[in-house]
């Protein structure tokens, strides 16, 4: 829930009146504290609010606990920074996981921040920089291997699906949902279950068989996936319900449509909805017939019985499906459980738990999924070999959300040359390039990795493909383009406007309408005139030109530079 600032300083005054413990702890703090530190202190707060139960610690930075003065800092003073703090932090933190808010406040005329730390997932110790520390007292120290073992052995939260639902029966549940799970069963069962002995079973007996009934009742797995529409009182307040919604290029809704239970029933009309239209100017070039769907069966129906799977049904939350001009949306509420698309990709064979094991059997059992950890792979893998972007996954720890945007056309021709040209990629560098190529940002450890195999170049903001790749793509022009001359040429141009310029001299403007052409293509005009004003302060620096007043003027060793 946000909070006010009033409220984040009555909470402070509640923590500050009460001695630093294990969960709580106050630093002071000037503006260069080390970030060492501070991510040592994240991975301690947060293993002890796990062991403790709690839902995250604080760390308070401005205070002076043991003389109780309220100091103030200026660390880390916009908001810009603070931003750029977590994402920094974030690369050496266990599955990535940051704080979950930073809420500076002021308390007696004197800046104070106010970190919140989640604690750690449940059998999941937090490590900082491969480290894991915890509490012994008011000191900071590794976490002993008691504590390691307390987290890692932590039982299993109850599967909230595999409850009994002990006012349903089975005329709670739909005879058309039934029907077609039997169909399912036999089908997923053909090699070692003969249909015939399927067939005999009761209602009762196959419901038993197929996990979603136990001792005689129905378990909340059977009313998500057979229910009636009226059975899902039964189940209140949990929220069971897929909302298809419509929108244009401008993100404004054109229609929508809400689907409830039977899930087993309801995906084939949910997926009704979609305007899977037929391409004729392919990516794929030759490697395709004439023709081919925007969107591949298997990917659109995985990605949707994913959500089902995998939705926090506690959490009160519509599964929402959302099309749009060549992309679709599915989102659903509750953690990742494999942490980051990179381990999911690399993992194999099945997860060690699920969160709802009891539906994600019964789901198995009626042919909406399997257990060898294989869908979100060959969602990627197919997404390849249609020469379409990856998948993006936005995984919000914070709200506890998961959302997966498939795409049906084709985003960036150099990214769709490149798969095309490149079949040695591992999915995990096609991830990688994927997001180089979407300008978003990827991790150290990716952008290294990248630039050892030679596929990207540059840095920051300004990663790009590499010559080489450039190169084995076609894509010279565009490289040359995005890359910009090189900074000695930029220099020799504005030598030469100097030069012209003489006694008059030259404005920061006049050199950007000079050189503009010739900055990075990838730069936005503001970075452009950013970078265009260091190249000038370094110049000045090397006594190339002068500065008077907002003016520049060319030097006597720059004259000299011109004439060789």
């Amino acid at each position: 829930m946000n909070m006010t600032e009033q409220e984040y300083i009555d909470l402070f005054y509640l923590l500050w009146n009460h001695a630093e413990n294990e969960v709580v702890e106050f630093k002071r703090a000037e503006s260069n504290y080390d970030i060492d530190d501070l991510g040592k202190y994240f991975s301690a707060l947060s293993n002890e609010a796990n062991l403790r139960e709690h839902e995250f610690a604080w760390l308070v930075m401005g205070c002076w606990d043991k003389k109780h003065i309220i100091e103030g800092t200026s660390f880390k003073d916009s908001e810009e920074s603070l931003n750029r703090l977590k994402q920094d932090m974030s690369q050496h933190t266990t599955d990535k996981l940051i704080f979950r808010e930073i809420v500076p406040i002021h308390v007696e005329g004197k800046r104070v921040l106010m970190f919140k730390i989640p604690a750690s997932p449940r059998n999941i110790v937090m490590h900082w920089k491969g480290i894991a520390y915890g509490r012994d007292g008011e000191s900071l120290v590794p976490l002993n291997q008691a504590k390691r073992d307390e987290i890692r052995n932590q039982p299993p939260i109850p599967d909230w699906t595999a409850q009994l639902v002990s006012n349903a029966t089975i005329d709670d549940l739909d005879e058309l949902a039934l029907a077609k799970a039997r169909i399912m069963y036999k089908k997923v069962h053909a090699s070692n279950i003969p249909p015939e002995e399927v067939n005999g079973w009761s209602t009762e007996e196959f419901l038993s068989n197929s996990n979603m009934m136990r001792d005689g009742q129905v378990t909340r797995a059977a009313i998500l996936l057979l229910g009636k529409p009226s059975s899902l009182d039964k189940i209140h307040p949990a929220v069971a319900q897929i909302t298809w919604t419509l929108e244009d290029e401008e993100e404004i809704v054109q229609d929508y449509e809400h689907f409830g239970i039977p899930f087993l029933l309801t995906v084939d009309k949910v997926l009704a909805k979609i305007r899977n239209m037929t391409m004729r100017e392919l990516p794929g070039g030759t490697l395709f017939p004439d023709t081919m769907k925007q969107y591949d069966d298997y990917t659109i129906r995985e990605a949707l019985h994913n959500a089902i799977a995998h939705q926090d049904y506690t959490l009160q939350q519509r599964i929402v499906f959302v099309e749009s001009p060549g992309k679709l949306y599915y989102g659903n509420g509750g953690d990742f459980i494999p942490g980051t698309i990179e381990k999911a990709l690399e993992h194999k064979g099945p997860q060690k738990h699920y969160r709802n094991d009891c539906l994600c059997k019964g789901m198995v059992h009626f042919n909406m999924i399997d257990t060898v950890g294989r869908g979100i792979k060959k969602i990627f893998t197919l997404q390849r070999e249609r020469f379409f972007p990856m998948p993006d996954y936005d995984i919000d720890k914070e709200e506890k959300s998961v959302g997966v945007t498939i795409y049906g056309k084709m985003i960036d021709e150099r990214y769709t040359e490149l798969l095309k040209s490149g079949s040695n990629l591992t999915l995990k560098e096609c991830l990688w390039l994927d997001a180089v190529q979407k300008h978003r940002p990827i991790t150290k450890v990716a952008l290294e990795h990248l630039k050892q195999r030679k596929l990207v170049e540059g840095r920051g903001k300004e990663i790009i493909i590499s010559l080489g790749v450039a190169r084995l793509t076609h894509q010279v022009p565009q490289y040359t383009k995005n890359k910009g001359l090189a900074y000695e040429t930029l220099i020799k141009l504005i030598l030469q406007l100097a030069y012209n310029a003489g006694e008059a001299g030259f404005k920061r403007n006049d050199a950007y309408e000079t050189v503009e052409n010739a900055l990075p293509g990838t730069k936005s005009p503001k970075e452009k005139l950013a970078y265009l004003g260091r190249i000038l302060l370094k110049m000045g620096d090397d006594g190339l030109i002068k500065a008077i007043g907002r003016s520049w003027y060319i030097t006597e060793k720059g004259e000299s530079e011109i004439r060789v």
